[in-house]
């Protein structure tokens, strides 16, 4: 099935009614859809068109948004991601995306990269109308020991502050040094240079609505996360796939396999070499990777994934 037209702007309500802005391509259907989840405080203006465009062309409905509190999309507070609430989130776009026209409502994937992976393999845990997730490069490990002890005071104070009526302290989620307080995603490490790099690049870009800067309570939010846990309990019978850059320094291989070879569900590995966590979906090995999930995708769909015994 060909694109029938450009991505065009939709927006879907949660159930506490925030509205999401998201961008649809669409496909003659009813067709499969596949739902894409960005990394932390990113925007669909970011890095992701070519991926979209690749599933589009391969004959899939393909809608990604923003998160609440992010970019286009309302909430409050703003910039203070909660993977919890993003995860209940994607259920309500699943929703809105099964109410489309051209979408096969039996045939909804989701898709998700780096934090947008953790949560989206969260949220197909739970909700089983999905019939398969992939996560590319998702992150299981947020808080560093060695930090714990003081970003929790400062969590504190801040806490403490916001109830006497001040506004919620702000910061960038990687500085000038690729560091932040809870040692997050490669932070002091060329993980983190790779990020803070990459968030100067979309302020360069001109995103409109891209705001280089989380809440410090962002951290409190991501301090009791722990997708590794919620997968290994309770991801049984839906296929998964993980894509897991070979040089990752934001989230490292041996960490996303840990949790790889946990999963008792219909599963798949694909690594991809000589890439790290922001390149992994640039350059030469691209094309062979859409293949290897447009694949799995394919082949998920057609229930030929095996369990793992």
């Amino acid at each position: 099935m060909a694109p029938s037209r450009p991505h065009r702007t939709v927006s879907c309500q949660t159930i506490d009614g925030v509205t999401l802005e998201a961008w649809f391509w669409e496909v003659t259907g009813p067709a499969p859809a596949i739902v894409m989840t960005h990394g932390l405080n990113c925007v669909k203006e970011m890095s992701l068109e070519e991926t979209a465009e690749g599933f589009q062309a391969a004959g899939y409905n393909v809608l990604l948004y923003d998160s609440r509190g992010i970019g286009g999309s309302g909430g409050v507070p703003r910039n203070q991601p909660d993977p919890w609430q993003y995860a209940q989130d994607v259920s309500d776009v699943v929703t809105y995306v099964s109410s489309l026209p051209s979408v096969d409502a039996s045939r909804i994937l989701l898709w998700g990269i780096s934090f947008g992976a953790s949560v989206t393999g969260c949220a197909a845990a739970i909700d089983r109308r999905v019939a398969a997730v992939l996560m590319v490069c998702p992150i299981f490990k947020f808080i560093r020991p060695d930090k714990r002890k003081t970003l929790f005071a400062q969590l504190m104070k801040d806490r403490r502050s916001q109830l006497r009526g001040n506004d919620p302290f702000l910061l960038r989620p990687f500085d000038s040094k690729g560091e932040n307080p809870a040692g997050y995603a490669g932070s002091g490490g060329p993980g983190g240079k790779e990020a803070y790099t990459l968030m100067e690049m979309a302020l360069e870009r001109g995103h409109p609505t891209f705001r280089n800067r989380i809440t410090l309570q962002t951290f409190h939010k991501l301090a009791i996360f722990r997708p590794a846990d919620l997968l290994e309990e309770m991801m049984d019978d839906m296929p998964l796939m993980m894509v897991v850059p070979e040089l990752d320094a934001m989230s490292f291989p041996a960490d996303q396999l840990a949790t790889f070879d946990k999963l008792r569900c219909p599963k798949r590995l694909y690594m991809v070499r000589d890439r790290g966590h922001v390149d992994v979906l640039v350059g030469t090995s691209f094309k062979n990777t859409m293949n290897a999930m447009l694949e799995f995708y394919e082949e998920a769909l057609e229930g030929t994934i095996e369990k793992d015994d």
